[in-house]
């Protein structure tokens, strides 16, 4: 399985992976796949956050998961911890779709079907 199709697998079950499916959740768990990646000599989300900067258009100084709710949200939000519910279902669903998109553009990039080097 490749890193896109992982993305998709999480994206069609998050509770699996991190219990109760929240945009917060989902996120730190991301932000620990990105880790162990980079740990043992995988690209991980390496030019993640750049990629959405490019994508949005606008850059802030907000950390990855700040620039998809930008774009998930753009009306913005009160409280990141605390979502509304309608809100976690949009900011998880354009996670996922924003992944699969940076995904294809990386193994696009890389010819390789794996964001692996």
């Amino acid at each position: 399985m490749n890193e896109r199709e992982y993305f998709a697998c999480l994206g069609q079950r998050p509770g699996m992976f991190v219990g109760k499916a929240s945009f917060q959740m989902l996120t730190a768990f991301l932000t620990g796949y990105d880790q162990h990646a980079l740990r043992h000599g995988g690209n991980g989300l390496t030019g993640w956050h750049d990629w959405l900067i490019a994508r949005r258009g606008v850059d802030c100084n907000h950390a990855w998961p700040g620039q998809v709710l930008h774009i998930a949200l753009p009306n913005g939000w009160d409280d990141i911890w605390n979502l509304p519910p309608e809100d976690e279902r949009q900011a998880i669903k354009v996670l996922f779709e924003l992944l699969d998109e940076f995904a294809a553009e990386c193994e696009v990039a890389q010819g390789t079907l794996s964001l692996r080097s």
